[in-house]
Order: C-alpha cells, then sequence, then structure tokens
C-alpha cells in the first residue's frame, strides 16, 4: 500500500511540474452490490460511496480515487428462502484509472478503466441459523481484493457524473468462490 501511494504521488508531482492540466474534487453517490458464489442464489445490496479524486491530463488522463463504500449482498439457499446470508462491508477503495475525454470545456464526455484495489475497514454478516448450521464455514472474507472497474462519465462545467462497472478478480472469500461485483453511479465536483 505505501509503494502505490507513493508512486501515486510521485506521478502527480511529475505531472503538475511537466505542467499538465490537474483537477481535484470531490464525489459521492450509490452502487448496487452483489456477491456471486458457486452453489446460491444472489441478491443485490443497495450501498454508498464517498471520497475524493484528481484528474491528470486533458484528452488522455489519469485518475486516481480515495473514498470510503459499503457493499455486500443478499445470499440464500435455493431450496430453503429461511437459510440466508445478509452481508455487508465498509470499504476503504482506491482505483487508479486511465481515460480518454471528448467534448468541449463546458461539456465533456469521458471513457475510463482501471484496477482498484478495496480493503475493508469493517464486516457485518447476519445469518438465519438454518444458513450456519449447514454451511459452518461460510463467511471467511479477505481483508482486502483487488478488482477492476470500467465505465463511462460526463463533466458539464465543474460538475462531474459517471456511471461504472466494478468487477473482482480476486474473491473475496475462498468458501464458494464468492466474488462481488458492482453497479455505481455518482456525482462529484472539480474544485479547479
Amino acid at each position: 500500500m505505501k509503494k502505490l501511494l507513493l508512486s501515486a504521488a510521485l506521478l502527480i508531482a511529475v505531472c503538475i511540474g511537466a505542467k499538465a492540466q490537474v483537477s481535484l474534487g470531490i464525489k459521492g453517490g450509490v452502487n448496487f452490490s452483489k456477491i456471486n458464489t458457486d452453489n446460491f442464489n444472489e441478491s443485490t445490496k443497495t450501498g454508498y460511496q464517498a471520497g475524493v479524486f484528481a484528474r491528470i491530463g486533458n484528452a488522455f488522463y489519469l485518475q486516481p480515487e480515495v473514498y470510503l463504500s459499503s457493499s455486500g449482498g443478499k445470499i440464500t439457499v435455493s431450496n430453503n428462502a429461511d437459510a440466508s446470508a445478509d452481508i455487508k462491508f465498509t470499504n476503504l477503495n482506491v482505483p487508479l484509472l486511465l481515460g480518454h475525454s471528448f467534448g468541449s470545456k463546458n461539456l465533456n464526455f469521458r471513457l475510463m478503466a482501471g484496477p482498484i484495489y478495496t480493503y475493508v475497514l469493517s464486516k457485518d454478516q447476519s445469518v438465519t441459523s438454518q444458513f450456519g448450521t449447514a454451511y459452518q464455514d461460510f463467511g471467511h472474507y479477505k481483508n482486502s481484493t483487488i478488482g477492476f472497474q470500467a465505465g463511462g462519465g460526463v463533466d458539464i462545467g465543474p460538475i462531474t457524473a459517471d456511471l461504472r462497472y466494478e468487477g473482482g478478480l480476486t474473491k473475496i472469500s475462498d468458501d464458494f468462490g464468492q466474488r462481488q461485483n458492482l453497479w455505481a453511479l455518482s456525482v462529484g465536483f472539480k474544485f479547479f
């Protein structure tokens, strides 16, 4: 994690030294996450995200971000709806996106993609007794994962909006092949 932060700081310093356009901003929004498993039925959980971002460059840009989010999902046994687990994570997310923008200064469209590192700050799971008895080894969640984000956005003056898909490259738990994916919609404000 220290190497990632040091590399991002060095990259920002080089871009500022090269007089590249740099924007800083805040963002917040909602996400709709699901935990995919090998053996169970899954349903979506609504969460939030809030944090800061930097955009370095013009037509082609680098966009590092840091934000807090909540995510998770609900899992049920296919032949017993009373056997379920409701999982919620509070995360620190660090995506590093590469993008391309096109349009004018007042109306700018963007496409972006890149890796995301997620560190789980807290885990909360509620498991029904029927589920817990049958699957006692369920829920050994990892503290950090690597994934990817891809999506698009629009800037109208200083207002920015993004729609992104996030997929897991690593499993959040080795129990039953669990991976998390989500859709995120955010709105932000660029200060300069």
